[in-house]
């Protein structure tokens, strides 16, 4: 066994019925592809209905189960209620959601419009609140145990330039999953997060490292495993976060980035950089200045 095989083999999320926003494409189309190969039924939804039932046909041929597309903007309240009422018709309950759905680009803050930072707190904050809040008034008001699980990153408790308001988002949504954690557990819902380090996505990839920028700046030097994450490892984390084998884990963040944000942590993490023969010639100076 190895880190690209699935985990779970017999239909441990059979019988629970999961939303993945964003889930025609990228690490949603993945988690929702194992998802469904687990038992579960699965909607997927984003704005495009076409992109959205060409990857309903690929994952229900994959899986042989059943995979319901839905278009919604998440950014519309309105849409997310009716993303719910759809799922409801469909198979009749709801019993985890994930908020997947996001944007992103790199920039210099300062050459930023007000509306390009609007739209990414609008799709991946203003998003993220719309699905919790319609799915999770319907829980509570249906007394239904239920699973959130949120999608940040590891710049939402550090903070990161170029990507602000994508910064600032993540941040909101890991501020939410940590609150609501503590005032929901009453009504049995449980709220968790995934923190991905790089686990490259074509469309995601192309859009933040355009041109030859992804060979300019090799995302794997940076990451102490010196490898980028494949998908069926965040899939195999997202399983077991929404099945009822973590049914006592809520309110927590799991970082799965092949300890990237640490290795950026570390005040003196650069010197990994120095060779062995300039760590002789130290260790030689060090020496002397103690004798």
């Amino acid at each position: 066994m190895t880190y690209t095989d699935p985990m779970f083999k017999n239909k441990e999320l059979d019988g629970k019925v999961i939303v993945v926003t964003g889930g025609g494409s990228g690490l949603g189309k993945s988690m929702s592809r194992y998802f469904s190969l687990l038992g579960a039924k699965v909607v997927i939804t984003s704005r495009s209905i076409e992109k959205l039932q060409k990857a309903s046909a690929e994952l229900q041929k994959e899986t042989g189960n059943e995979i319901h597309p839905v278009a919604c903007d998440v950014r519309s309240y309105e849409e997310v209620e009716n993303l719910l009422a759809e799922t409801l018709k469909k198979f009749g309950k709801a019993d985890v959601l994930v908020n997947n759905a996001a944007g992103n680009f790199i920039s210099p803050t300062e050459r930023l419009s007000s509306n390009a930072f609007d739209t990414i707190i609008d799709i991946v904050l203003k998003g993220s609140k719309n699905c919790t809040l319609a799915f999770g008034k319907h829980w509570i008001k249906e007394k239904q145990p239920a699973t959130v699980l949120n999608i940040v990153t590891t710049y939402a408790w550090t903070g990161s330039g170029y990507v602000v308001p994508s910064a600032t988002a993540k941040a909101g949504v890991l501020a939410m999953t940590r609150s609501l954690a503590v005032e929901w557990a009453k009504y049995g819902i449980r709220m968790n997060a995934i923190a991905p380090g790089p686990f490259p996505t074509k469309g995601a990839w192309d859009r933040l490292l355009p041109g030859d920028l992804k060979e300019k700046f090799d995302i794997s030097k940076k990451v102490p495993l010196k490898r980028v994450g494949e998908h069926q490892e965040l899939a195999n984390l997202a399983a077991y976060l929404v099945s009822d084998y973590s049914a006592y884990i809520n309110g927590e963040v799991v970082t799965i980035d092949g300890g990237e944000w640490l290795q950026g942590a570390g005040e003196f993490n650069m010197l990994e950089k120095i060779p062995k023969e300039l760590w002789d010639q130290l260790e030689m100076m060090i020496r002397a200045k103690k004798g």
